[in-house]
């Protein structure tokens, strides 16, 4: 018997998650639901609170699009599960089934006829003036970027604690190579192999001659410190955090965990570029 949980969007993975869970217990099998999903779906038997969820979990099931997947690899990656995740979203980079064939990939995983792939991610400690430092990861990114429209915010940018420069932009973009394919590419920064482990550092709309995007070793420290007098806002994959004041910071380096993701033979990471942005021969 294995323990599998799920993980829905919010609004378009109900019908898919019923099914799917009675398929699995009618097997034998323990399903998972986080507390709020089962009260949604009336699966209350099901439910169990974000902080015990993963633990003794054999897979992760991302019934979703990319954000469902980050979310889920939130949640599995202490515990060290995979993730399979299903797309029901439109672009679905991260995901590698279809839902016709959520069933076909679960009896593969069961029978043990899959492979692993990690990803690395980044960790980010946040230095608050009178708190203690607050540390989390990200598979995707950590964005600092300007707070209010039509103002820049300044940011002194640290290297292994020496001083790179000190950018006025729209924000600065610190993203794993997962994360290339994300809000880092569409400021023209590298589209870097996921398998590969850096930290990516992408400037967005800088006010300066020095506009390129650097793709850095994982074990290179990072540290943004707001500078000047406007507070700026902190972003970790997509989700929003408080802002940072003047004089805070946050510091960026490769996680020590990745996240693991489920995937069935070779994957080709080119073919996957050319099938989710449209790329045809000429």
């Amino acid at each position: 018997m294995k323990t599998l949980g799920l993980v829905l969007h919010e609004h378009r993975a109900a019908e898919l998650a019923i099914e799917i869970s009675d398929w699995l217990l009618e097997r034998g099998h323990e399903v998972r639901l986080l507390s709020a999903d089962a009260a949604r779906l009336d699966r209350a038997d099901l439910g169990v609170s974000p902080e015990g969820f993963a633990i003794g979990m054999d897979l992760l099931v991302s019934l979703g699009g990319d954000g469902t997947m980050l979310t889920a690899a939130d949640l599995a990656v202490e515990e060290g599960v995979p993730v399979l995740g299903v797309n029901l979203g439109t672009l679905g980079y991260l995901t590698v089934a279809e839902p016709n064939g959520i069933r076909m990939a679960l009896k593969r995983f069961l029978s043990g006829s899959y492979n692993i792939e990690d990803r690395m991610r980044m960790q980010a400690t946040i230095h608050r003036s009178g708190r203690e430092p607050e540390s989390t990861s990200a598979l995707n990114e950590v964005v600092i970027e300007k707070s209010e429209p039509g103002h820049t915010v300044r940011m002194d940018v640290e290297l292994d604690s020496h001083l790179f420069t000190s950018w006025v932009a729209d924000g600065l973009i610190l993203s794993t190579p997962t994360g290339s394919t994300a809000y880092s590419f569409s400021v023209r920064g590298p589209i870097v192999d996921p398998e590969h482990r850096a930290v990516i550092m992408a400037p967005v709309a800088p006010h300066m001659l020095f506009d390129r995007s650097m793709v850095l070793r994982p074990d290179c420290e990072v540290r943004v410190t707001v500078a000047g007098d406007r507070e700026a806002g902190l972003s970790i994959d997509g989700r929003s955090q408080e802002a940072l004041r003047p004089g805070e910071s946050v510091v960026c380096v490769a996680a020590g965990a990745p996240s693991r993701f489920v995937t069935f033979g070779e994957r080709d990471f080119h073919a996957v570029l050319r099938e989710k942005f449209g790329l045809t021969e000429r």
